[in-house]
């Protein structure tokens, strides 16, 4: 096995584990519902808190350069170990709701220091088929990211009928994260096609919204991840929900919502292999309208638990799809010097518009049910659709995907 092949598998595992932890305590919030006395509101900040987080170290991040000043692998390892004993300490230190918000927000943090620099050093290896590379990574993202929902449908920890123990769970994705980090510190390392570190540029940070070609890569991420953490947060939860009004166990749905969230790891690697060889803007479109027909009939289907499952199931395989094409995009647009910067700044400017989408889908599910709560995200896919029209006429289109755009 070759170097770069090698490192994608290892990197793609490490990522896997380290990304349980970002929705560890979503996945249970039933339990810490109960435990807290928590309304849809407040149990959306287990979500957003993360997000947050996110944000402000991505922010912190771009601004700093951190994914370019220094080796990849290196912000990967610390990262992924102090996101570890960040979400450990929710369950160790038996805080109060509060203080589990803050740790929270500290996890998401950390994980900012993952994710972005982990598509550099994907990038690094892979010249050709890039696409597929990070196609590998996002889909280690999504499986990862599922994991948390299946830890808590399997019977592992003993508890109630129907409620297993909370604490379990967030520990087990604790250390699976401290797991990855150590893959990182000691399999992972940058490749030749991406310089391992670069100076120092404040001006790197900005160069998403100033070049054209990044910035409409930017923009249909952006219509992407409108829809995409929504539809994460909040589909399992409405499936769980269906499951128990059809009077149908409550095992079995969590282990739908962990396949709809999981299923996206195989729709990242097939979309990345075939961007490759179509194109980036016609795969992404694609992917953007199937999503996009989901969200509009996903939640009308809350009385029929199967016909739902088979429909998030096509939702979660085509939500993600497309992730991995903005981000090649970049990869391939942006001064190569300073990729993990533009990344990082990709990353933040997503990941802060979830924040809007995750807080204002349980508010409509309450008020206007659940069909009508998914379709306010079908404008995401619509904007992203535009967007990679535009880039797809533009002349430095052609080097995204040795020219198919």
């Amino acid at each position: 096995m070759t170097d770069r092949w090698r490192i994608l598998w290892l990197l793609a595992l490490a990522e896997l584990l380290i990304m349980t932890l970002w929705f560890s305590a979503t996945a249970v919030v039933p339990q810490l519902a109960v435990e807290f006395g928590l309304d849809d509101g407040r149990t959306s900040w287990l979500t957003m808190s993360v997000q947050i987080g996110f944000v402000a170290g991505a922010l912190l991040s771009a601004v700093l350069n951190l994914a370019d000043r220094f080796r990849a692998e290196h912000v990967i390892a610390v990262s992924a170990l102090l996101g570890a004993g960040c979400n450990a300490a929710i369950a160790v230190w038996e805080p109060d709701f509060a203080s589990v918000i803050l740790l929270r927000f500290l996890t998401g943090v950390t994980l900012a220091g993952t994710y972005p620099p982990g598509m550099k050093v994907m990038a690094s290896w892979f010249e050709r088929d890039r696409g597929m590379a990070i196609g590998v990574l996002v889909g280690a993202l999504a499986v990862g990211s599922a994991g948390p929902h299946l830890l808590n449908a399997v019977p592992l920890f003993g508890g109630e009928a129907g409620i297993p123990p909370w604490r379990p769970v967030i520990l087990a994705a604790s250390v699976m994260a401290a797991l990855g980090g150590l893959i990182a510190a000691v399999f992972i390392k940058s490749g030749p096609a991406l310089p391992a570190t670069s100076r120092f540029d404040w001006r790197a940070a900005g160069r998403i919204f100033t070049e054209r070609g990044v910035r409409l890569a930017n923009f249909g991420y952006l219509g992407h991840m409108w829809e995409l953490y929504a539809m994460w947060t909040w589909v399992p939860a409405m499936i769980l929900l269906s499951y128990r009004a059809a009077g149908l166990d409550d095992a079995a749905a969590r282990i739908a919502g962990f396949a709809v969230v999981a299923v996206g790891g195989a729709g990242s690697v097939i979309a990345g292999r075939l961007a490759d060889r179509i194109g980036r803007t016609t795969i992404a479109s694609a992917s953007l309208v199937i999503s996009g027909a989901c969200c509009l009939v996903g939640g009308f289907l809350f009385g029929s638990p199967v016909a739902l499952t088979a429909v998030c199931l096509v939702w979660g395989f085509a939500v993600v799809a497309d992730s991995a094409q903005f981000s090649t995009a970049v990869s391939e647009l942006a001064e190569s010097s300073h990729v993990g910067t533009v990344l990082t700044m990709q990353t933040c400017t997503g990941f802060l518009l979830t924040m809007v989408s995750i807080r204002l889908v349980p508010w409509l599910g309450e008020h206007a049910g659940w069909g009508w709560a998914f379709v306010v995200l079908a404008p995401g896919p619509v904007f992203g659709i535009v967007s990679m029209a535009r880039l797809r006429r533009l002349p430095e289109a052609i080097r995204m995907a040795s020219g198919n755009r």
